[in-house]
């Protein structure tokens, strides 16, 4: 069963990690400042850490001096099906390929990992309206699976009329759950890099994917789908059966392979 609804709004706060901010007037910004930045400082959008990322996958990059603007991705900007590669004269660069962009601000752009992608490593620069920053090395990976979250700790997911699991709206035993993942790679058959998904694309590694509940594996069976999720780019969902009899709130993980999520991420359940 595959479900085509939008990610709820607190999902996408962590999802995107796109933060208000006032856009600076045209009579307020620095010249000479090239982008400043660092390896350690682009990260997984989904865990905000410095691991290795996977093609397709929604990157956050650090740093100052990378636009002189803050502005969020719209509709308007989305030509053809796909996300822009340019947002304000600032630009990414991962391998030669310029990235698909969310956001851009003075010190943060989120942006995806080319499809393309599927080296050891890549290198990223950031141009700001023909001013280069550094090119600075990162890891890469097959997959780099990891769990959208918000409140901390507590799993994007939702039932399946849409409401978001919450501790005020849990999960209840042998229900079907969808839960909200990055950096699941590529997919079968392949997508196009910023193509905003029409239909259900399953990632590549579905053989190898697994959901550990408080460190143990759910059935192969209880894995209804994982892949793209529907209306988005960079975004997959995974639709769940959960077993029966499991305890509150617990632990959940993805594992590709040798590949584990972070720990300490729990579904609210009851």
């Amino acid at each position: 069963m595959l479900r085509k609804r939008r990610l709820p709004t607190i999902g996408l706060a962590g999802a995107l990690a796109i933060f208000a901010a006032e856009a600076l007037r045209s009579d307020q910004m620095p010249t000479g400042n090239a982008p400043s930045y660092v390896a350690a400082g682009v990260v997984n959008a989904a865990t905000q850490t410095d691991e290795a990322l996977a093609p397709n996958t929604i990157a956050t990059i650090y740093g100052s001096n990378l636009s002189w603007t803050t502005d969020v991705l719209t509709a308007s900007d989305v030509s053809g099906g796909e996300l822009p590669t340019e947002i304000d004269g600032v630009s990414v660069i991962v391998n030669g390929i310029p990235c698909n962009l969310f956001f851009v601000a003075p010190g943060q752009i989120n942006f995806l990992i080319p499809y393309e992608i599927t080296t050891s490593t890549a290198v990223i620069e950031v141009v700001r309206q023909g001013a280069a920053g550094p090119s600075v090395t990162i890891p890469m990976a097959p997959t780099a699976p990891a769990f959208f979250v918000w409140n901390g700790n507590l799993a994007v997911a939702e039932h399946t009329d849409g409401t978001l699991i919450s501790p005020q709206s849990p999960a209840q035993s042998s229900e079907i759950v969808v839960l909200y993942a990055g950096g699941l790679g590529r997919t079968s058959p392949d997508i196009e890099s910023g193509e905003v998904a029409t239909v259900a694309m399953s990632i590549l590694y579905a053989s190898q994917l697994r959901i550990l509940l408080n460190g143990s594996a759910c059935p192969a069976s209880s894995v209804l789908y994982a892949g793209i999720a529907p209306d988005f780019v960079g975004l997959y969902q995974i639709n769940l059966q959960l077993p029966a009899n499991l305890p509150p709130n617990p632990e959940i993980q993805i594992a590709i392979g040798t590949q584990l999520s972070p720990a300490g991420v729990q579904l609210s359940l009851q």
